[in-house]
């Protein structure tokens, strides 16, 4: 666009078609040759968002910027005189242009115009101004139209006139019918309108009880007497009554005149635009019910902080032992550096590892009590575990105890964390030996179990449905009711001091009850215990997926690559991306998810599809808007092939929920051994060399730069 035409930029479709319209043929002239104030004007116009028609000269010829399209329909009007392009409506906005032009200002509200914008005469609404555009010479060169159509308001208005009228018949003959019931019942009785939110009428009840009179409860919003805290859900419940719907026992505060309040039951019937509603005043009844709760709340604290206390207790007990065991070590090992002595330092790092690992495993137990462990569900084949382990247990009870098993043939197959299902065999197997040091027989034994509704009540909450049944039974001392009734209770063990932190049981009531099963103990003293540990039926069955071994060697292409580590602990991030140098692994470091995205973008931009990393590791609990997981779902947005390893102290529930994770998506629990981390990622990278490459390279065909970064 050239100089001439600046005032045209900025003015959308309207501006480019000013542009390139013939303008030698109407009285204005080219363009070229328009004065300043009809360019000025006009440019301010063709910028407005507001429909807006302007016209010049003694003919009026027409401009309108693009807000004003919608009032033209199918008519052309742009370089028209006035009275041509709206020759229809000319008796009635004509003369009012003539004013205008003459130099009177007008503006209308509401004006019935007939037009032909759709093909055909109409009547339309609109409120308007004409105003008069003078030139530089201060003479009316033109006038400015702003308008917008009100058609559907006045519509709606005349509806709404109709519908007040046609509900005050249809209010004064119920109310003629049903005046006698209304005075003389004793609860409260009303009848109002969804139209216009207020009361029609109400009985004589309705002021014993609230206050408020007849007049002054239907001249005001009825939503005006419901207590504020009750007003979002009153309006959610008016869009039940407005489909057709009718709300019994619905229970809301209504406020008295005298400032107070009143707990009221309403039953309310809709017809058509009208409410019907009883109400019984049940405030009484509700301060009761407080009452009884505030002391059931009291007790509840009370055995809360009990729990709370003994917890807090048994934890400050072991880590303070742990710590000090990872001190001295620490302390030991800084001596002898200072004295020159390194001999011994291996072992003294092993013996603070091993700490640490004790530590890893208190809170891993204590995660699986809260239920905020992060499980990595499988579709798991529990007899195929069970005999796996087998030797474990065996080695681990000794030779004076008898391990045996009877597994069901068939079993079904259930979905959850193999890990922890295996260390939660293994808590209950010593448990089974502790109570047994005469020697003795432990049997575990697995079923398929129907659970009716009638039994799922002897195992709590669980619901009814197909379960896989694991029953571990031992014939040992057995426990006495007031032990047995503390059995979960994290802490609680009657084991001698040191032989036990009294989280095993807690972690397998954990366990089950966040794969969504259940556990239950039954014992008797001097006959043995038995618990039986529910985990829910996978529906769609599957074979387990076959571990990837940690401890095979890697093809050294596998070391190789570039790796995504985001942490938003600087120190765990740093220790995790130098492992992986060492190993041979280009690594790129970010804080957050957004850091993250940045830094693939530029990385993209610089090096095109090469920008595409070999593998994302990132933290599951990120700050900044985005969590890990999502971080993983939006860079497979990209790149879906590419394999993500997440790594987490625990899973919150609305992040991770425990759902089974995608393919090439695994989960590492914090804290791991970093050699840990450099075997997984060099297995989830040596498991998606093949089939990510081809499946990149198909999508690649089919998308075109597919692994392109977005700018």
């Amino acid at each position: 666009m050239n100089d001439s035409l600046g005032f045209l930029s900025g003015g959308g479709l309207m501006g480019e078609r000013i542009a390139g319209h013939d303008w030698s043929a109407t009285s204005l002239g080219p363009i070229d040759a328009w004065p300043a104030a009809l360019r000025t004007t006009l440019g301010t116009v063709l910028s407005s968002r507001f429909p807006a028609y302007m016209c010049w000269g003694p003919e009026l010829i027409g401009f309108y910027n693009d807000a004003y399209l919608p009032i033209l329909g199918l008519k052309e009007a742009l370089g028209l005189p006035f009275r041509e392009a709206w020759g229809e409506a000319w008796d009635t906005v004509g003369p009012i242009a003539e004013r205008a032009y003459a130099g009177e200002a007008s503006y209308y509200e509401d004006l019935p115009v007939t037009s032909e914008r759709l093909g055909y005469p109409a009547q339309h609404h609109y409120s308007f101004s004409y105003s008069p555009v003078r030139d530089e010479h201060g003479r009316v060169g033109g006038i400015l139209c702003t308008v917008f159509e009100t058609t559907h308001k006045v519509r709606a208005i005349d509806e709404l006139r109709r519908l007040n009228e046609s509900l005050s018949h249809q209010v004064a003959a119920h109310a003629a019918d049903r005046d006698r019931l209304w005075r003389i019942s004793p609860d409260v009785m009303a009848a109002a309108s969804l139209a216009t939110g207020r009361f029609l009428t109400v009985n004589p009840a309705f002021t014993e009880s609230f206050g408020w009179t007849a007049e002054e409860a239907t001249t005001r919003p009825f939503m005006d007497m419901v207590h504020p805290d009750d007003r979002e859900d009153v309006a959610r419940h008016l869009l039940i009554l407005a489909g057709g719907a009718p709300l019994v026992n619905y229970e809301t505060r209504v406020l008295h005149k005298d400032g107070s309040c009143r707990w009221v039951q309403w039953t309310i019937s809709p017809e058509g635009e009208l409410l019907y509603g009883v109400a019984r005043d049940i405030t009484a009844e509700k301060h009761q019910a407080d009452a009884l709760r505030q002391a059931e709340d009291a007790l509840r604290q009370s055995q809360k902080m009990e729990a709370v206390g003994q917890l807090t207790g048994g934890l400050a007990h072991d880590f303070n032992n742990m710590l000090a065991g990872v001190a001295g070590h620490l302390e030991l090992m800084r001596l002898r550096l200072r004295m020159g002595q390194t001999g011994d330092l291996p072992a003294r790092i092993d013996a603070a590892l091993g700490v640490t690992q004790r530590a890893a495993a208190l809170t891993h137990r204590l995660l699986a009590f809260s239920r905020r462990q992060a499980l990595d569900p499988k579709p798991t084949s529990v007899n195929a575990l069970v005999e796996s382990m087998s030797d474990l247990v065996k080695r681990s009870a000794g030779p004076a105890i008898t391990l045996r098993t009877h597994l069901q043939p068939a079993l079904w197959t259930t979905l959850c964390d193999p890990n922890q299902l295996e260390s939660a065999l293994l808590n209950l197997a010593n448990n089974a030996r502790d109570a047994m040091p005469e020697g003795g027989a432990i049997v575990i034994e697995t079923e398929n179990a129907v659970i009716a509704p009638l039994q799922a009540g002897r195992y709590g909450d669980l619901k009814p449905g197909e379960y896989v049944l694991v029953t571990v039974r031992d014939s040992g001392a057995g426990m006495p009711p007031d032990v047995l009734a503390r059995a979960f209770d994290p802490f609680f063990t009657t084991k001698p001091m040191g032989r036990g932190t009294g989280l095993g049981l807690s972690m397998v009531y954990g366990f089950a009850r966040q794969s969504g099963g259940q556990v239950r103990i039954d014992s008797v003293p001097g006959q043995g215990t038995e618990v039986r540990l529910l985990l829910p039926r996978l529906a769609a069955e599957a074979p387990a997926p076959q571990a990837v071994d940690g401890d095979a060697p890697l093809p050294a292409a596998c070391r190789k690559g570039t790796v995504l580590v985001v942490d938003d602990e600087a120190d765990i991030r740093s220790v995790m991306a130098e492992v992986l140098r060492l190993q041979g692994y280009t690594v790129m470091e970010a804080a957050d998810a957004p850091q993250a995205l940045r830094q693939l973008q530029e990385r993209g931009q610089e090096r095109g599809r090469s920008g595409r990393p070999d593998m994302l590791v990132t933290d599951v609990g990120l700050p900044n808007g985005m969590n890990g997981r999502q971080l993983a779902d939006q860079v497979r947005m990209l790149w879906p092939q590419i394999p993500v390893l997440l790594v987490t102290g625990y899973a919150e529930s609305t992040v991770m929920r425990n759902e089974t994770l995608p393919a090439q998506m695994e989960l590492l629990t914090k804290p791991f051994a970093m050699m840990a981390l450099a075997a997984k990622v060099g297995a989830m990278l040596a498991a998606g060399t093949g089939a990510g490459a081809a499946a990149g390279a198909a999508q690649a065909a089919d998308s075109g730069a597919a692994d392109e970064v977005p700018a």
